[in-house]
């Protein structure tokens, strides 16, 4: 009995914060650039340098191949330090026989680490990009310089999509210390898309599904699905959270404290709901969170293998596992 062909066409879309890709040059400009040398507390040489390449290409090799049986279209990236590191990793074995390019901005964050835009020129289209700045202030009215917001719009597999890659202010002062941060972020966000779409055509029916304006957010959000920034700073403008019931007590992107957290989020507009022949639509999202990116021994057993712990390293992959995003097309 012959097996009857698919009528449509999948695509990965995937977001990775990859745990401090710093090459293994001084830049002096970045504060504590100088940790990522051979001489530096992280005793950063080329060896492991070359191996976190490895593995990290090795992870984005497999992000959705299982369902789309192909490389992903889209990656965004966190914690890359410049165009030289994306350079190197998309040469790798595993992926440079695909057809990738890369998206960069230096931003102000002062690890000096960004967020980027890894896409196959083959199915995505570059029609342009910019780097949204984040403005937050201290108590002082200070500036505190955070990542820059990356928005990049192009054409996915014949369907034009506006993408925003995100990593939000950190956790480490404390959750509640620095949750006005997150939801001020996330109030800025909402205004660019605003700017973007004006007449809010990201909600819309099927009957005008081609002209929609499709977009995907996705990022390390530092968040969690249900906290404020994401639940009433985002969602009620017109967007899904695909990756929100993915959460539970035994799975996550990230463990912190033996405690499960979803940091790693993709969200999507209404308009990517749809049925229409032709169109891009959203199928199913899920968190890569296979055995190669797991610790497998000791108490951490199961939690992503990271780089580094504190300053011991370990050799590891990150400290976040993946979370992608399939997509059809009629």
């Amino acid at each position: 009995m012959s097996i009857p062909s698919q009528s449509f066409e999948q695509y990965t879309v995937a977001f990775y914060n990859v745990e401090n890709l710093f090459d293994v040059v001084n830049d002096p400009h970045v504060y504590l650039n100088e940790d990522f040398t051979e001489f530096g507390c992280k005793n950063w040489t080329e060896n492991r340098y070359q191996k976190k390449l490895s593995r990290i290409s090795d992870a984005i090799s497999k992000i959705g191949f299982g369902s789309t049986g192909k490389l992903p279209s889209i990656i965004g990236l966190a914690e890359v330090e410049n165009k030289k590191v994306l350079s190197d990793l998309i040469q790798q074995p595993k992926l440079a026989h695909s057809n990738y390019d890369f998206i960069h901005y230096d931003s102000p964050d002062e690890r000096g680490i960004d967020v980027a835009f890894i896409y196959d020129k083959t199915v995505f289209k570059l029609v342009h990009s910019e780097p949204l700045n984040i403005h937050l202030e201290n108590e002082e009215g200070v500036r505190d310089t955070t990542r820059d917001i990356l928005y990049v719009e192009g054409i996915l597999a014949g369907t034009p999509v506006h993408i925003y890659v995100n990593h939000w202010p950190s956790r480490r002062d404390g959750a509640t210390t620095t949750d006005s941060k997150r939801v001020e972020v996330a109030s800025q966000l909402v205004q660019y898309i605003d700017k973007k779409d004006p007449e809010n055509k990201r909600v819309v029916n099927s009957l005008s599904i081609k002209e929609a304006h499709h977009i995907i957010i996705m990022g390390d959000f530092n968040d969690d699905p249900e906290n404020d920034s994401i639940k009433k700073g985002i969602l009620p403008y017109g967007f899904d959270n695909t990756t929100a019931s993915l959460k539970n007590f035994h799975r996550g992107s990230l463990n912190h404290n033996f405690k499960w957290n979803l940091f790693d989020q993709v969200m999507i507009s209404q308009s990517l709901h749809n049925d229409v022949i032709d169109s891009l639509y959203f199928h199913k999202a899920d968190i890569f969170d296979d055995i190669m990116l797991r610790q497998w021994k000791g108490k951490y057993r199961g939690q992503p293998a990271r780089t580094f712990v504190g300053r011991t390293y370990k050799g590891g992959y990150s400290d976040h596992f993946p979370v992608f995003a399939i997509f059809r097309r009629n």
